[in-house]
């Protein structure tokens, strides 16, 4: 495994996307166990996109029209939607009593949605996992497999980190209705950019 692997995913895990606001919004909302669960969660939805690059899977996303733009749509109509219940305060910053929490099955799924509706994802890991492979490597979806595992630990490392923080100042932000509400308008904001985002994608 390439030092240039490893460096080039964390920049990609690093970046700022929709499983990072995600799990800073589970952070912030109901703190640091709901930021792991929610790391789980979006970590859990990369594993479609990489089965589908390792199998071939994406091939057919990239030269099937329909299928990416079924499925790049109903990833635009769930990021909207997460917009709309986060303005209306029953979304990703939805804060809740300590005696009524959302479950993990519910913020594992949501997570986890966010990731599968995106056709980009399997096109991205089926253009960038081949990269990395060994020239004459006797077993090439053995190690497609190893780096798709790596990548994954990364992302949910990463993941992690990032909503640990956010729950660390969760009892600053709920104390603060003004920063509360602009916070949710941002958030908002950020899953309509990212729905935009995927809907003027192309393969």
């Amino acid at each position: 495994m390439s030092l240039e692997f490893l460096i080039t995913s964390l920049i990609v895990v690093a970046s700022p996307g929709t499983g990072v606001l995600v799990t800073l919004a589970a952070g912030l909302s109901r703190g640091a166990r709901a930021a792991v669960v929610a790391a789980f969660g979006c970590t859990l939805g990369i594993v479609p996109h990489m089965l589908a690059a390792i199998t071939g899977l994406a091939a057919l996303l990239h030269t099937s029209a329909v299928a990416f733009q079924v499925i790049k749509y109903l990833g635009v109509a769930y990021l909207l939607y997460m917009a709309w219940m986060t303005l209306k305060e029953h979304g990703a910053l939805k804060i809740e009593a300590d005696h009524n929490p959302r479950s993990d099955g519910q913020v594992i799924v949501s997570a986890i949605l966010v990731n599968v509706l995106n056709p980009k994802l399997s096109i991205f890991f089926f253009a960038f996992l081949p990269q990395f492979i060994s020239v004459g490597e006797a077993n090439p979806l053995s190690q497609m497999l190893e780096l798709s595992l790596v990548f994954m630990a990364m992302t949910f490392a990463v993941f992690v980190i990032c909503g640990v923080f956010a729950a660390s100042v969760r009892n600053y932000v709920i104390s603060r209705p003004r920063i509360l509400a602009w916070m949710r308008r941002t958030f908002a904001a950020a899953f309509v950019a990212f729905g935009a985002k995927l809907a003027v994608a192309d393969r």
